[in-house]
């Protein structure tokens, strides 16, 4: 037992830190959800300003207009969710003894400051644009504000899982093969989003307007090329390589004799986001890119990077877990 001035530091489990570590790894989905939705009607720049709304908290009707509703209801959630981080870091700090978990805790908070300033500057910036490329300043934040939420997804995740009784007293071994295939796939899936996030902010969710051929010809290839078929159909290339080593992790979990009924649970869980991600993609293009279907697309691939980034993350907690 560590003990600092006014505070005692213990490695044991805390049932209340480990409900509002768990409670922050929930409310990140909320805030995705709401990013994703502002994102699919076009409603970012519903207001011009940062960090207030028309230069307020409390913006004039913005409960009966839905862009403006969408990206002020997505601020004060990350607002909320800020509040939640930073209580959640100080509380890490106190009474944490793990150094490693209170390192991860000073992290997050910082991860989610620097993702509300990437935000803002998203909307600060637009005007600017970018000759030649089609696109703005303020989007390339956009992008890059889209690729920094699934990073803070998956330090709520880690934060929250080190604070369970299971993680705690339990050891889970598994194969090296396991671990490995779940550190692919996580690294496989941080890149897809990452293409997603730039496809979706240069308007080439339909630069492909049929699925699952890429022409009206049953052709596997564009017939014309341009910078958003390209990344449309990177999306849908990493989508057949995402589906094969995902299929392997969780075929992996099922037959590694040493895998609890949860890992392979979380597999099965992984298999089933994976079928349901595929078919929201596809549904995107048949309807011409319906807000609900896409938002549903962009939360689903969340939650699968989220189950994903949960199996490997458990897999690995023998090396990992440590008192200092």
């Amino acid at each position: 037992m560590a003990t600092t001035v006014g505070t005692t530091r213990t490695a044991g489990y805390k049932p209340g830190l480990a409900f509002f570590a768990a409670l922050g790894a929930a409310w990140v989905f909320v805030l995705i959800t709401l990013g994703a939705f502002t994102t699919s009607i076009n409603a970012g720049m519903a207001f011009p300003d940062w960090p207030l709304s028309n230069g307020s908290l409390n913006p004039h009707g913005w409960l009966s207009n839905l862009a403006m509703f969408a990206e002020h209801s997505h601020r004060l959630s990350a607002g909320v969710m800020t509040t939640i981080t930073l209580v959640l870091a100080i509380w890490l700090w106190r009474r944490e003894a793990r150094a490693w978990l209170r390192r991860l805790g000073a992290f997050a908070f910082g991860l989610v400051v620097v993702q509300a300033v990437v935000g803002g500057l998203r909307v600060l910036l637009e005007h600017r644009h970018i000759a030649g490329v089609e696109t703005s300043v303020g989007r390339l934040f956009a992008m890059l504000h889209a690729c920094l939420a699934q990073l803070f997804v998956c330090t709520l995740l880690a934060l929250a899982l080190a604070c369970t009784r299971g993680w705690i007293e339990r050891s889970l071994p598994v194969g090296p093969g396991v671990r490995r295939l779940g550190r692919i796939c996580c690294a496989l899936l941080f890149l897809q989003l990452a293409i997603a996030a730039v496809m979706r902010h240069s308007f080439a969710g339909l630069a492909i307007p049929s699925f699952p051929w890429a022409g009206p010809d049953h052709r596997l290839l564009p017939a014309v090329w341009s910078f958003k078929v390209g990344i449309h159909f990177a999306h849908r290339a990493m989508a057949v390589l995402l589906t094969v080593a995902l299929l392997s992790f969780a075929g992996a979990i099922w037959c590694d004799p040493q895998a609890s009924l949860g890992l392979r649970t979380g597999a099965s869980l992984l298999v089933g986001l994976l079928g349901l991600q595929v078919l929201l993609g596809a549904y995107i293009i048949w309807s011409y890119r319906d807000p609900g279907i896409t938002t549903g697309h962009v939360l689903v691939g969340a939650l699968t990077l989220a189950t994903a980034f949960w199996l490997t993350w458990r897999a690995h907690r023998d090396p990992i877990e440590s008192p200092s």
